[in-house]
Protein backbone atom coordinates (compact mmCIF):
# COMPACT_ATOMS: atom_id res chain seq x y z
CA UNK A 1 0.00 0.00 0.00
CA UNK A 2 1.25 3.39 -0.84
CA UNK A 3 2.67 5.14 2.30
CA UNK A 4 0.17 8.45 1.28
CA UNK A 5 -2.76 6.35 1.00
CA UNK A 6 -2.66 4.35 3.95
CA UNK A 7 -1.74 7.48 6.20
CA UNK A 8 -4.83 8.82 4.70
CA UNK A 9 -6.66 5.90 5.57
CA UNK A 10 -4.92 5.26 9.16
CA UNK A 11 -4.81 9.23 10.63
CA UNK A 12 -8.90 9.40 10.62
CA UNK A 13 -9.09 6.18 11.67
CA UNK A 14 -6.94 6.29 14.62
CA UNK A 15 -8.35 9.83 15.68
CA UNK A 16 -11.73 8.01 15.73
CA UNK A 17 -9.94 5.21 17.84
CA UNK A 18 -8.92 8.19 20.48
CA UNK A 19 -12.48 10.01 19.89
CA UNK A 20 -13.86 6.79 21.73
CA UNK A 21 -15.12 8.38 24.74
CA UNK A 22 -14.81 5.61 27.42
CA UNK A 23 -15.27 7.61 30.30
CA UNK A 24 -18.33 9.93 28.90
CA UNK A 25 -19.96 6.13 27.94
CA UNK A 26 -18.90 4.73 30.69
CA UNK A 27 -19.95 7.40 33.34
CA UNK A 28 -23.69 7.81 31.83
CA UNK A 29 -24.23 4.52 30.75
CA UNK A 30 -23.53 2.90 34.30
CA UNK A 31 -23.71 5.86 36.81
CA UNK A 32 -26.58 7.90 34.99
CA UNK A 33 -23.50 10.58 35.31
CA UNK A 34 -21.33 12.87 32.66
CA UNK A 35 -18.10 13.15 34.63
CA UNK A 36 -17.68 16.04 32.71
CA UNK A 37 -20.17 17.93 34.69
CA UNK A 38 -17.94 17.12 37.95
CA UNK A 39 -14.22 17.50 39.39
CA UNK A 40 -11.94 18.84 36.75
CA UNK A 41 -14.49 18.10 34.13
CA UNK A 42 -12.09 16.01 31.90
CA UNK A 43 -13.64 13.47 30.48
CA UNK A 44 -10.01 11.34 31.48
CA UNK A 45 -9.38 8.28 34.13
CA UNK A 46 -8.21 10.34 36.69
CA UNK A 47 -11.44 12.37 37.17
CA UNK A 48 -13.93 9.04 36.58
CA UNK A 49 -11.42 7.87 39.56
CA UNK A 50 -12.49 10.57 41.73
CA UNK A 51 -15.78 10.93 40.67
CA UNK A 52 -17.29 7.83 40.43
CA UNK A 53 -14.54 5.36 42.06
CA UNK A 54 -12.09 2.51 41.17
CA UNK A 55 -13.48 0.31 39.27
CA UNK A 56 -14.67 2.64 36.65
CA UNK A 57 -11.59 4.85 37.03
CA UNK A 58 -9.35 1.64 36.50
CA UNK A 59 -11.67 0.77 33.35
CA UNK A 60 -11.05 3.70 31.90
CA UNK A 61 -7.64 3.97 32.39
CA UNK A 62 -7.38 0.55 30.38
CA UNK A 63 -9.59 1.37 27.59
CA UNK A 64 -7.83 4.34 26.87
CA UNK A 65 -4.42 2.41 26.94
CA UNK A 66 -5.63 0.00 24.26
CA UNK A 67 -6.78 2.95 22.28
CA UNK A 68 -3.63 4.35 22.10
CA UNK A 69 -1.82 1.06 21.25
CA UNK A 70 -4.40 0.12 18.80
CA UNK A 71 -3.81 3.17 17.17
CA UNK A 72 -0.11 2.52 17.05
CA UNK A 73 -0.29 -1.08 15.77
CA UNK A 74 -2.04 0.39 12.50
CA UNK A 75 1.35 0.16 10.67
CA UNK A 76 1.37 -3.16 11.01
CA UNK A 77 -1.55 -3.26 8.17
CA UNK A 78 1.34 -1.54 5.71
CA UNK A 79 3.01 -3.99 3.76
CA UNK A 80 5.57 -1.16 2.50
CA UNK A 81 6.78 -0.76 6.38
CA UNK A 82 9.04 -3.06 8.35
CA UNK A 83 8.16 -3.28 12.21
CA UNK A 84 10.85 -1.76 13.81
CA UNK A 85 12.39 0.38 11.47
CA UNK A 86 12.49 3.99 11.56
CA UNK A 87 9.58 4.74 9.06
CA UNK A 88 7.39 2.17 10.44
CA UNK A 89 8.12 3.87 14.08
CA UNK A 90 7.08 7.68 12.29
CA UNK A 91 4.11 6.29 10.80
CA UNK A 92 3.42 5.08 14.46
CA UNK A 93 3.99 8.35 16.27
CA UNK A 94 1.87 10.17 13.43
CA UNK A 95 -0.96 7.57 14.15
CA UNK A 96 -0.43 7.87 18.21
CA UNK A 97 -0.82 11.37 17.81
CA UNK A 98 -4.05 11.70 15.92
CA UNK A 99 -5.61 9.30 18.80
CA UNK A 100 -4.11 11.46 21.18
CA UNK A 101 -5.74 14.47 19.91
CA UNK A 102 -8.91 12.38 19.37
CA UNK A 103 -8.68 11.92 23.01
CA UNK A 104 -8.52 15.23 23.85
CA UNK A 105 -11.41 16.44 21.37
CA UNK A 106 -13.67 13.64 20.74
CA UNK A 107 -16.05 13.89 18.07
CA UNK A 108 -18.11 11.50 19.57
CA UNK A 109 -18.25 13.66 22.99
CA UNK A 110 -18.45 17.32 21.53
CA UNK A 111 -14.78 17.70 21.36
CA UNK A 112 -14.32 17.76 25.13
CA UNK A 113 -12.45 15.00 26.27
CA UNK A 114 -9.28 14.24 28.39
CA UNK A 115 -5.50 14.88 29.00
CA UNK A 116 -4.61 12.25 26.93
CA UNK A 117 -2.07 10.34 29.36
CA UNK A 118 -3.41 6.84 29.31
CA UNK A 119 -3.99 6.84 25.55
CA UNK A 120 -0.29 8.59 25.23
CA UNK A 121 0.73 5.16 27.51
CA UNK A 122 -0.75 2.90 25.03
CA UNK A 123 1.37 4.65 22.00
CA UNK A 124 4.41 4.47 23.75
CA UNK A 125 3.75 0.99 24.45
CA UNK A 126 3.08 0.44 20.78
CA UNK A 127 6.73 1.85 19.85
CA UNK A 128 8.61 1.06 23.26
CA UNK A 129 7.62 -0.79 25.92
CA UNK A 130 10.80 -0.35 27.40
CA UNK A 131 10.50 4.13 27.30
CA UNK A 132 6.26 2.99 28.33
CA UNK A 133 7.98 0.97 31.58
CA UNK A 134 10.39 3.81 32.24
CA UNK A 135 7.56 6.17 32.32
CA UNK A 136 5.10 4.52 34.14
CA UNK A 137 7.86 3.81 36.69
CA UNK A 138 8.36 7.46 37.26
CA UNK A 139 4.86 8.27 37.18
CA UNK A 140 3.78 5.96 39.97
CA UNK A 141 7.19 6.92 41.99
CA UNK A 142 6.05 10.78 41.81
CA UNK A 143 2.61 9.99 42.58
CA UNK A 144 3.88 8.17 45.42
CA UNK A 145 6.01 10.59 47.03
CA UNK A 146 4.23 13.81 46.00
CA UNK A 147 -0.16 12.62 45.99
CA UNK A 148 -0.03 14.47 42.32
CA UNK A 149 -0.92 12.96 39.46
CA UNK A 150 -0.63 15.42 37.58
CA UNK A 151 3.14 16.21 38.38
CA UNK A 152 3.28 12.79 37.76
CA UNK A 153 1.83 12.89 34.26
CA UNK A 154 4.25 15.97 33.44
CA UNK A 155 7.54 14.60 34.86
CA UNK A 156 6.63 11.16 33.28
CA UNK A 157 6.24 12.88 30.12
CA UNK A 158 9.54 15.56 30.10
CA UNK A 159 11.98 12.26 31.09
CA UNK A 160 10.50 10.39 27.92
CA UNK A 161 12.99 12.11 25.95
CA UNK A 162 16.02 10.60 27.93
CA UNK A 163 14.59 7.26 28.11
CA UNK A 164 14.16 6.82 24.76
CA UNK A 165 18.04 7.99 24.71
CA UNK A 166 18.91 5.24 27.40
CA UNK A 167 17.34 2.59 25.09
CA UNK A 168 17.31 3.68 21.80
CA UNK A 169 20.21 5.64 21.35
CA UNK A 170 19.90 9.03 19.07
CA UNK A 171 16.51 8.01 17.38
CA UNK A 172 15.37 12.01 16.40
CA UNK A 173 11.81 11.03 15.12
CA UNK A 174 11.11 9.37 18.55
CA UNK A 175 13.57 12.28 21.00
CA UNK A 176 11.48 14.67 18.59
CA UNK A 177 8.24 12.82 19.10
CA UNK A 178 8.20 12.66 23.06
CA UNK A 179 9.75 16.19 23.00
CA UNK A 180 6.42 17.29 21.20
CA UNK A 181 4.02 15.06 23.58
CA UNK A 182 5.53 16.67 26.28
CA UNK A 183 4.98 20.20 25.60
CA UNK A 184 0.97 19.23 24.87
CA UNK A 185 0.92 17.48 27.98
CA UNK A 186 2.22 20.39 30.27
CA UNK A 187 -0.15 22.87 27.96
CA UNK A 188 -3.68 20.25 28.72
CA UNK A 189 -2.16 20.37 32.35
CA UNK A 190 -2.04 24.34 32.97
CA UNK A 191 -5.02 24.63 35.15
CA UNK A 192 -3.45 22.20 37.12
CA UNK A 193 -0.04 23.73 37.48
CA UNK A 194 -2.27 26.97 37.63
CA UNK A 195 -3.44 25.36 41.00
CA UNK A 196 -0.43 23.89 42.34
CA UNK A 197 0.68 27.13 42.14
CA UNK A 198 -2.13 28.50 44.54
CA UNK A 199 -2.12 25.37 46.96
CA UNK A 200 -4.87 24.12 45.53
CA UNK A 201 -4.42 21.11 43.57
CA UNK A 202 -5.97 17.70 44.80
CA UNK A 203 -4.02 15.16 46.01
CA UNK A 204 -4.47 11.27 44.93
CA UNK A 205 -5.59 8.59 47.30
CA UNK A 206 -6.55 5.21 46.80
CA UNK A 207 -8.88 5.90 50.06
CA UNK A 208 -11.34 8.30 47.99
CA UNK A 209 -13.92 5.53 47.07
CA UNK A 210 -16.80 7.55 45.66
CA UNK A 211 -16.49 10.67 47.96
CA UNK A 212 -16.13 14.10 46.24
CA UNK A 213 -13.43 15.84 46.97
CA UNK A 214 -12.92 19.62 47.67
CA UNK A 215 -14.12 21.84 45.28
CA UNK A 216 -14.77 18.38 43.26
CA UNK A 217 -18.31 20.19 41.47
CA UNK A 218 -18.22 22.57 38.93
CA UNK A 219 -20.10 25.91 39.90
CA UNK A 220 -23.34 25.73 37.84
CA UNK A 221 -22.43 29.14 37.40
CA UNK A 222 -18.98 28.40 36.04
Amino acid sequence: MNDLIFLLIALPTAYLLGSIPSAVWIGRSFYGIDVREHGSGNAGATNTLRVLGKKAGFLVLFIDCIKGLAAASLPLFNNNLTPGSEMFHIHQMACGMAAVLGHVFPVFAGFKGGKGIATLLGVVIGISWPVSLMCALTFVVIVWVTRYISVGSMLACSLSPLYVRIYHGYEPAFIYFCIAIAIMVIYTHRSNLKRLKEGNENRFSFNQGQKKEKNELVSENS
